[in-house]
């Protein structure tokens, strides 16, 4: 009977690896008992620059980015992402969900074509790059998990949503960010606020982050959920990116001084 149970133990835990949407992850969160731990590393880089992480822009202020989500180790679909990186691309960010177990080599891979894109690009720690116990491979590889860029004047926000919650140290960090914030302000997080799917973020935690993004920013940037949704809420955009692994999909954001849009693209 323990011998059955166990086989059965093990093909739950198969069965849940392979699932590649989130929405049905059972081990994402249970996976991943380290946050304080990757708190604590925050603003240690190894794989981003400070030239990276403070952009320069043209005296008008225009530039577009793209923003991908949910790749799950697919480095082959990723290197075609070249092909949509043009002068006016000044960054990649991509979402979460980078690797599909966390493996090292996994992440070297990934690292190793995004180094080849020409422009910064910004990781966002999901909850598969943190499994098994693998925080210690971005800790050694990306270093922090939560961190700001400056480009121009405007402002990137860079989340860790990996345990589909950010905690008060986090909220209080995004908080005093956001004071201390100019020209346009966007942020990137992997789990999506307000899908109620499984491994939703705390309805508490939403109320507050929509409450200090009113008025402070642009839109919010996420992934996970492996479906495309769209919402303004308080003036502000989430919009949240279906997976690159299965569809390809890419979203450009092109930005000025006086207006702000996006278009969904497939490679």
């Amino acid at each position: 009977m323990v011998a059955g149970f166990a086989k059965t133990l093990a093909l739950v835990f198969a069965l849940s690896i392979a699932l590649t949407g989130c929405g049905n992850d059972l081990l994402g969160i249970l996976a991943a008992p380290d946050f304080s731990r990757r708190w604590q590393a925050r603003e240690t880089f190894h794989f981003l620059t400070y030239e990276d992480r403070n952009l320069s822009l043209a005296d008008d202020g225009t530039y577009s980015f793209i923003v991908v989500a949910d790749t799950h180790g697919n480095t082959r679909g990723f290197e075609k992402l070249a092909r949509v990186i043009d002068d006016d691309v000044k960054f990649v960010a991509v979402v979460g969900d980078i690797t599909q177990t966390g493996s090292r080599a996994e992440l070297e891979k990934f690292l190793g074509i995004a180094r080849g894109f020409g422009v910064p690009v910004f990781p966002v720690i999901g909850n598969h790059d943190i499994y098994f116990g693998n925080w210690p491979v971005w800790e050694k590889l990306v270093g922090s998990t939560v961190y700001r860029v400056n480009i121009g004047v405007d402002t990137l926000l860079i989340l860790d949503s990996a345990n589909a919650f950010f905690g008060a140290r986090q909220l209080d960090w995004l908080e005093n960010e956001l004071r201390n914030s100019w020209g346009r302000v966007f942020v990137f997080s992997h789990v999506s606020m307000f899908n109620r799917r499984i491994l939703n973020v705390d309805a508490r935690e939403r109320a507050r982050i929509v409450s200090m993004l009113k008025g402070n920013a642009d839109a919010v940037f996420m992934g996970h959920t492996h479906g495309r949704d769209v919402a303004t809420v308080g003036g502000v955009h989430y919009i949240t990116i279906e997976d690159f692994r299965r569809h390809y999909t890419y979203l450009r954001v092109f930005v000025s001084r006086d207006s702000l849009r996006w278009e969904f693209g497939r490679l």
